[in-house]
């Protein structure tokens, strides 16, 4: 396949969420039925998000979040199946990485169930050493201490306006 035509794009304001859904899920056990409103949510606190068109077709997407100098997570690397094979995936990879908030940082995480080898020709290693996880299944609660003084200041407040 000729991918000449394809463009890269870093302006998370042209995804389109509908087809970022629909990329998803035929190409992801573990993002399958994520909603609209999450995926917004996720894309607007993820610097940079890259995505790859083919005119106005989305074949690819991935985002990252970093604080610029230590840490840096990929997240949600995709390629339509039609695409992939050609490279695309790679250099979606490599466009991440290049991007200013993750071109100094000093160690890159991503996590992925089934494709070590894909990133290892990619330069990613298998570190055994970061897998800690935390299930968030229920809303977070606050910590006792910040319970109270949430309470405290709820309950200074009310006296003001009484």
């Amino acid at each position: 396949m000729d991918c000449r035509h394809i463009q890269f794009c870093l302006d998370k304001s042209k995804i389109d969420l509908i087809q970022l859904q629909n990329l998803y899920n035929i190409t992801s056990f573990w993002a399958r039925d994520r909603q609209i409103e999450d995926l917004e949510i996720a894309i607007a606190n993820s610097n940079p998000v890259v995505s790859v068109w083919d005119g106005n077709r989305m074949i690819g997407c991935a985002r990252a979040t970093s604080d610029g100098i230590y840490r840096a997570t990929i997240w949600d690397v995709v390629i339509d199946p039609d695409y992939q094979g050609f490279g695309l995936g790679r250099k979606l990879v490599e466009t991440v990485l290049s991007h200013p908030l993750l071109n100094r940082v000093e160690r890159v995480y991503l996590m992925t169930t089934y494709q070590q080898n894909f990133y290892q020709r990619i330069g990613f290693e298998e570190n055994q050493s970061t897998t800690m996880i935390l299930y968030n299944s229920e809303a977070p609660k606050p910590l006792p201490i910040l319970e109270q003084q949430t309470q405290a200041k709820l309950e200074e407040l009310s006296t003001v306006f009484v």
